[in-house]
């Protein structure tokens, strides 16, 4: 295979920090997968649309369950199909390749140019899956006993790889690959996401929903603080409400959007009445009781 010389730049819909073009661009060159770490809504995902739109190639995304196994990526062989066939006599049962169905990682070995493979989410597997995987990843090809047949990668994919970190992944399985772990952006970092989503936003508007964002997401003991995503939403909310920049940190309306849990809402309800009268914002405390049921 002939070393890649795409580099990835970011793309218009991405933010992207220097560090994380780099680590991108140093897995392309190392032909390694890119493992990605980070809280829940900093874009791990996205980054993998981001490389594909960037370097001008089809994105192949394999969502990982808790029941996916690394076969499945490879190839399934229907034998249940074949069987039924078999039964009514209207195809040749002979021809096995015409049930086997290639898996994600067997579609990217088999496209007809280079394209970006994403496995998403891998910590949900067993701990097994992420080393049933290395000999495919490190030889970019895997045998199907059924044919007789080896699949090798006519290109090497781009291959990233995220994880919530839920489960520690095996050292054999990090050793193969190229980490980067994506920090939750600070305000003059989440104020450039923002504006690729709300180009227009009224800046005092702005201003008000950053600063009770993260105000949300320093309350002590939240389970689930707010991730971006959920903030790109908030704004759109108080956009379409025509909420008055100055209401927003003293009734924080459409706190749901924010907010998923009810012992989130309980916790945040209980530090407001905790503080005393002078330093108590004058929030509504209705408008968070409504969003415990």
């Amino acid at each position: 295979m002939a070393k890649m010389s795409a580099k990835y730049k970011g793309s218009n819909d991405y933010i992207a920090s220097d560090e994380l073009m780099n680590s991108v661009n140093i897995a392309i060159a190392l032909q390694k997968p890119l493992l990605i770490k980070g809280e829940p809504g900093t874009g791990k995902t996205m980054l993998a649309q981001s490389i594909a739109d960037s370097l001008g190639m089809d994105l192949i995304i394999w969502n990982i369950k808790s029941t996916t196994k690394a076969q499945e990526g490879l190839y399934v062989y229907d034998t249940v199909q074949r069987l039924y066939d078999s039964q009514f006599k209207d195809h040749d049962v002979a021809d096995i390749k015409q049930y086997i169905k290639l898996g994600k990682l067997g579609e990217a070995f088999m496209a007809e140019k280079q394209a970006v493979l994403l496995i998403d989410e891998i910590d949900k597997a067993d701990l097994e899956f992420p080393n049933d995987l290395l000999w495919e990843l490190d030889q970019m090809s895997f045998y199907i006993p059924e044919t007789r047949e080896t699949i090798t990668a006519r290109h090497r994919p781009i291959v990233i790889i995220t994880s919530n970190a839920e489960k520690e992944l095996p050292d054999a399985f990090l050793r193969r690959c190229i980490f980067h772990y994506i920090a939750f952006p600070d305000e003059e970092g989440m104020e450039r996401i923002v504006r690729v989503h709300h180009p227009h936003l009224e800046k005092r508007l702005l201003e008000q929903a950053m600063e009770t964002f993260y105000s949300l997401r320093n309350v002590p003991n939240i389970q689930k603080k707010p991730s971006t995503s959920e903030l790109i939403d908030w704004l759109q909310a108080l956009v379409v409400g025509g909420i008055n920049p100055n209401r927003i940190k003293k009734e924080l309306p459409f706190l749901g959007v924010l907010l998923k849990k009810n012992e989130d809402l309980d916790v945040l309800l209980n530090q407001l009445q905790g503080k005393t009268q002078a330093s108590r914002p004058q929030t509504s405390y209705s408008s968070l009781n409504r969003y415990r049921y």
